[in-house]
């Protein structure tokens, strides 16, 4: 169970759950500020390929407990930049998403055309934050070598080396990298049905991967968001059918 939390943007607040997974962006409370319809804009959000959005038990500033819809951090800044400013009757409201698109969209345009963007009012002590921090996922990588799987290993660093540079890494899909979390996050599961799930799906995936390949699969030295380092599976895109078979023949119909 977790609180909605007042977390500034752009001057402004927003209603969202800070956890270990980073921020999590309540839509309804965005939309009603916007005065758009929420139940609509989750629906958009379902189909759009970049869109994340899961179902998170929340306590509201009344104190009772609701199931909502969240987005994570990515998703937002993605569908404020695609929200239709004519349809905002709110002025101020009409006037600050106006100002974040033309902003999301010079960023667009020097990320894809002048190899990459820094927001001008990052501070050097937040540039410098972004530059050890590359230096240190590659150095995990380096130090990875010769311990995990090589596709799964290369996808990574490749990551890694085009955030540095401030390009768009070039993978083969097959080999980008898919952790379990992630993948059943996309499944739009509430927080209690994500617990229930996770470990048994995590073992029955592990098992038929064996069975398929004639060994365990490979671990990979995680940096999760609170710091912490842990050993997951590591599995690529690749094995995304495998996990749409046991998706399917074990929760699709009880989830």
């Amino acid at each position: 169970m977790s609180h909605l939390t007042a977390v500034p943007f752009h001057g402004t607040n927003i209603h969202a759950i800070k956890n270990d997974d980073g921020i999590h962006v309540a839509v309804r409370p965005i939309c009603e500020s916007l005065g758009i319809q929420a139940d609509a804009q989750v629906k958009r959000l379902k189909r759009e390929p970049w869109a994340v959005t899961s179902i998170k038990d929340g306590t509201g500033n009344d104190g009772k407990r609701y199931q909502m819809t969240f987005v994570d951090r990515r998703t937002f800044t993605m569908w404020l930049a695609t929200i239709q400013t004519s349809r905002i009757k709110n002025e101020a409201a009409r006037e600050l998403l106006e100002a974040y698109q033309c902003e999301a969209a010079d960023a667009l345009d020097k990320y894809f055309h002048e190899g990459g963007v820094i927001n001008p009012r990052a501070s050097e002590h937040q540039v410098n934050a972004i530059i050890r921090q590359a230096q240190m996922k590659m150095e995990l990588c380096q130090a990875a070598k010769g311990l995990i799987h090589a596709d799964h290993l290369e996808a990574r660093a490749r990551i890694v080396l085009a955030e540095g540079l401030g390009e768009n890494p070039v993978i083969d899909q097959a080999k980008r990298p898919l952790y379990v979390q992630a993948y059943l996050e996309q499944k739009n599961l509430s927080t209690s049905q994500l617990r229930k799930v996770a470990g048994t799906f995590g073992k029955r995936l592990k098992a038929a991967y064996t069975l398929r390949h004639g060994k365990a699969p490979d671990q990979y030295p995680l940096q999760i968001k609170n710091g912490q380092i842990k050993n997951v599976n590591a599995y690529t895109e690749a094995d995304r059918p495998l996990m749409d078979e046991i998706w399917t023949d074990y929760y699709a119909q009880v989830i």
